[in-house]
């Protein structure tokens, strides 16, 4: 057996009670990161304004601080509770009072069944407790769809922190591998969660992370699905030339064929769809056509990262629209009636609020502006509408408002609502 953890023995604290809810949150929260405690002495320096940096003492000194934190000793105080707080883009009530909703301690079953299960197999990893996670690591992925982002980032978080648990345990190296690997799909699932709720440089750090534990493990599935959800973010952030770059790099990456590839490629069609550029969107077009065509549907269709057929109908409307082609809004409303179907599976009501603004967007240009109005309001009401889809609803309004519409004023007071109503951070 070898010792593989991310930080030192020297790190574990031999503490005789049970540590508060804050210091063990800290721990976890930098666990969950793989940021060993020197490396979170530097995170906190850098968190720092010039004038508090330059008080703060040596980095010995400060990670000296933070094993006492973690044990409990003391609480942080000022300015190492803002420090902390700036370094894992949380709230400092969020990070120093106890709240069972976002820490995950009580209630969680599917914790408590993944340690039981280790602890019954009398074993420090094992095969059991593996199969059982890199299950849970599938059930998460499955239930993204249909749960709000700031409910499943919990759950993850939950799952990570034991990961980061289980990787101090002895372990062979395949178990640490996969270990590494099941970290790997979980801070990918945490970024798109945080994407979600546009909460970016947090996202951006877990992305990192992911990255880093798929260029440790080889796996280029994960390494794919990386630079496909950054390119999906700064797409929704307007930088389309960067999306169309990190598309086309994340089809390198992935093995051929697989459901990064194929969703890559889906991204790269969408970004030359924003870029104005047809002929490069038809063809992208249809190349996803060519892959998707002798895909069969998944046993877990919902599963994120496992690609649905269904999913290419989606984003072929959402191109459509984007490009402005005139049979945008005949296969829109088609997609849409899909989704909304249970002769089809079961309703996927994310998408379908993701339709509906397709849909919206086409009927302007249609120069329907009344049902794209009452569409789009349909989306911003329904409460399924998640923040990095926002900015859809935003454009369409802008449309009605340079049409002068009378509803234009009544959705624009509605996207107020809807952007007040985001709790930050979680």
């Amino acid at each position: 057996m070898v010792s593989t953890s991310p930080w030192s023995d020297s790190e574990v604290l031999a503490v005789v009670t049970e540590p508060p809810a804050w210091a063990v949150r800290l721990r976890a929260e930098r666990r969950n990161r793989f940021w060993s405690q020197k490396e979170m002495a530097r995170r906190l320096a850098e968190a720092a304004d010039d004038d508090v940096r330059a008080r703060l003492p040596s980095r010995e000194s400060i990670v000296r601080r933070i094993k006492a934190y973690e044990a409990g000793h003391n609480q942080p105080d000022d300015p190492y509770r803002l420090l902390y707080a700036r370094a894992f883009d949380l709230a400092e009530d969020e990070l120093f009072e106890h709240n069972p909703h976002n820490l995950g301690f009580a209630g969680d079953d599917e914790w408590d069944a993944l340690e039981l299960a280790r602890r019954a197999a009398a074993t420090e990893v094992g095969r059991e407790t593996l199969e059982r996670l890199e299950l849970a690591v599938d059930d998460l992925a499955v239930a993204y769809p249909g749960t709000p982002p700031r409910e499943l980032l919990a759950r993850v978080r939950r799952h990570l922190s034991y990961v980061s648990q289980l990787l101090d345990s002895k372990k062979t190296l395949t178990e640490h591998r996969r270990l590494l690997v099941a970290g790997g799909w979980l801070s990918l699932l945490a970024a798109t969660c945080l994407i979600d709720l546009r909460r970016l440089p947090a996202a951006a750090a877990r992305l990192r992370t992911a990255a880093q534990l798929a260029k440790e493990t080889e796996h280029r599935e994960i390494a794919a699905w990386c630079l496909e959800t950054e390119a999906w973010q700064v797409l929704t952030e307007g930088d389309f030339g960067r999306a169309l770059t990190l598309a086309q790099a994340a089809q390198r990456v992935a093995p051929s064929g697989s459901s990064a590839y194929i969703q890559a490629t889906a991204q790269e069609g969408r970004a030359w769809a924003r870029l104005g550029q047809a002929r490069e969107t038809h063809e992208t077009l249809n190349r996803l056509m060519r892959l998707v065509e002798p895909l069969h549907v998944p046993d877990r269709a919902e599963h994120h990262y496992r690609y649905d057929p269904a999913k290419s109908d989606a984003y072929l409307a959402t191109t459509l629209c984007w490009l402005g082609d005139p049979s945008a809004e005949p296969y829109s409303r088609g997609v849409l009636a899909r989704l909304e179907s249970t002769s089809d599976g079961p309703p996927r009501p994310r998408r379908a609020v993701a339709a509906r603004l397709d849909l919206a967007l086409a009927l302007l240009a249609a120069d329907q502006p009344d049902e794209a109005g009452h569409l789009t309001l349909a989306a911003m009401t329904s409460g399924l509408l998640v923040p990095s889809n926002y900015w859809r609803a935003a454009e369409v309004v802008r449309g009605l408002e340079t049409r002068r519409t009378p509803e234009a004023a009544e959705l624009r007071e509605a996207y107020r609502e809807l952007c007040a109503s985001v709790v930050q951070p979680s």
